[in-house]
């Protein structure tokens, strides 16, 4: 059995379950019982694909008709310490923490969900959810009070709960890594984006403007024509740089794992 090493256990002296680090990290880490595997889930990264192939390849759901069942047990197949340490196969799946925060905001910002009215709230309702362009919502997720308001933007690194996984895959080349996953892990791979729909595929992407200080009003328009932005249409120089500084410990990690050929501004 090979030795898995905690990622936040050592940061503190406390009783572990009372370590805030580890227990947010613990709780993401998931149980695939079959192979004896730990999946470590990061929302926006391909999050709600794996966790209804978690749910059957876990005998919980039959059909991808109970496709929702997942967004109410997403503590269900939560690892404990045990678990965590005698696993057989740990992989995590990262993405270009630029792509990420985009995405997050086309999909929650954008079509108003519970998720932005949390950020309403996070902001003392100070900020009015239809006045947030994408700068805007950079300008306040990358203030330290809000950067971990809401698991959709928290910085990747937290949700490692091992300072090493077996494997390390990326979402810009699931594709390929997909057949891996099943054959290590034991699971069918099975496409949620199209139940979710939380994803931009459906959209034709344009290009021919610079998204930053569209409101999401207008973003919706265009949703509702067949489009949406490129999402690299939304930074300009000056969000490119909030998002360095912020996520910069997501973006090393990155660039040490996978290079700079799948980051969106290296």
């Amino acid at each position: 059995m090979k030795k898995r090493q905690l990622n936040y256990s050592a940061d503190s002296y406390a009783y572990l379950p009372n370590n805030s680090a580890h227990r947010f990290a613990q709780a993401f880490a998931l149980r695939i019982y079959r192979s004896n595997s730990i999946y470590s889930f990061i929302p926006k990264n391909a999050c709600s694909t794996m966790r209804v192939s978690l749910a059957m390849a876990n005998g919980c759901i039959s059909s991808t008709a109970d496709f929702n069942w997942i967004h109410c047990n997403n503590d269900t197949f939560r690892a404990d310490l045990a678990s965590l340490i005698q696993a057989d196969y740990t992989f995590v799946i990262l993405r270009c923490p630029f792509a990420r925060i985009a995405s997050a905001y086309l999909d929650k910002i954008v079509d108003t969900t519970g998720v932005a009215w949390e950020l309403y709230d996070a902001v003392q309702r100070q900020i009015d959810i239809q006045d947030m362009s994408f700068r805007l919502f950079v300008n306040t997720i990358t203030k330290p009070a809000i950067l971990r308001a809401n698991i959709h933007w928290q910085p990747q690194v937290d949700f490692l709960v091992y300072k090493d996984y077996d494997d390390y895959f990326n979402l810009e080349t699931f594709a390929a890594a997909q057949s891996i996953i099943s054959e290590k892990a034991q699971i069918d791979i099975i496409d949620a984006r199209g139940l979710t729909r939380h994803g931009i595929e459906r959209f034709e992407l344009i290009s021919n403007d610079t998204y930053a200080d569209y409101l999401p009003d207008a973003i919706r328009t265009l949703k509702k024509a067949g489009q949406a932005p490129k999402p690299s249409t939304l930074y300009d120089d000056e969000l490119i740089a909030k998002i360095s500084k912020a996520f910069k410990k997501d973006i090393a990690l990155y660039k040490s794992l996978f290079g700079t050929k799948n980051l969106m501004f290296s």
